[in-house]
């Protein structure tokens, strides 16, 4: 069972990926070569500092993989990438199917989430330090607030959008009281938007992930950022590509997880 299980996976990753059609698969292939061969163009005419060439980054890649930094800069940031997206993302859908589904709880609270929400993380560095240091858990509460409202917003709208009509016919059908009408017909009816939620903040979180290493923690975020300053556009050319990659499989993983949970919708 096991087996089957990680074959289908598998399969369905595969398909997440463009594999399953090889037509997507070589459109793909020519929209990245595409894109080197203009990237190798305007380079030729820019100062190295500016537009380094598709080779020079390829070599500053393997340069950072080889000694053994880039694998420990990457290990950093996964390692408050995960709490900060576990955590945020945990609190985000429950605090939005909550009040997505209660009036009273969104009633006490919308002046407070209204005056939260346009806070972007960036401006709780302070706070960060203040509460954390500069350490992981401090960049992971930075992730942790991103995540948060994108998935609390996914979650609410989705819960509002529940039809009044499902709601209906679960009361003719025996379905009594909150709490058994969110666990029976809200949470399912709701799972197609609260998982879209999920997938759009792990790509932000690793977006994030830069900004919650700006004051100091180590990671892939401060080498771009030291690279940047150094003017070696290449190796944070390279370290981009890390963040890229990750997200890259992080989300191939997830939308495969999600056409299992959502096989009712084929």
């Amino acid at each position: 069972m096991a087996t089957e299980t990680g074959s289908e996976l598998g399969g369905d990753a595969a398909v997440a990926v463009g594999l399953g059609d090889p037509r997507r698969l070589l459109r793909g292939a020519l929209g990245v070569a595409g894109f080197l061969v203009v990237w190798y163009v305007v380079s030729l005419g820019s100062p190295a500092y500016v537009v380094p060439s598709p080779v020079a980054v390829t070599e500053a890649f393997a340069s950072e993989l080889a000694s053994g930094d880039m694998t420990a800069a990457l290990f950093q940031s996964v390692s408050h990438w995960i709490p900060g997206t576990v955590v945020g993302t945990a609190f985000g859908v429950g605090a939005g199917v909550a009040l997505g589904w209660s009036r009273l709880l969104d009633d006490l609270t919308a002046p407070l989430v209204r005056t939260l929400r346009p806070v972007p993380p960036l401006a709780l560095i302070g706070f960060a330090i203040a509460w954390f240091g500069i350490n992981d858990w401090g960049a992971a509460f930075i992730i942790a607030v991103g995540a948060f409202w994108i998935n609390f917003y996914a979650a609410y709208g989705a819960v509002e959008g529940v039809s009044e009509d499902l709601l209906d016919v679960g009361r003719t059908l025996g379905v009594r009281g909150d709490l058994d009408a969110v666990r029976s017909i809200v949470l399912p009816a709701s799972t197609p938007g609260i998982m879209t939620g999920i997938r759009t903040g792990l790509g932000r979180c690793w977006m994030l992930v830069v900004a919650s290493e700006i004051f100091g923690v180590p990671g892939v975020g401060r080498e771009i950022i030291r690279a940047s300053n150094n003017l070696r556009v290449d190796q944070a050319i390279a370290y981009i590509l890390v963040l890229s990659l990750m997200y890259l499989l992080v989300d191939v993983a997830f939308r495969a997880v999600e056409r299992r949970v959502l096989v009712w919708r084929a």
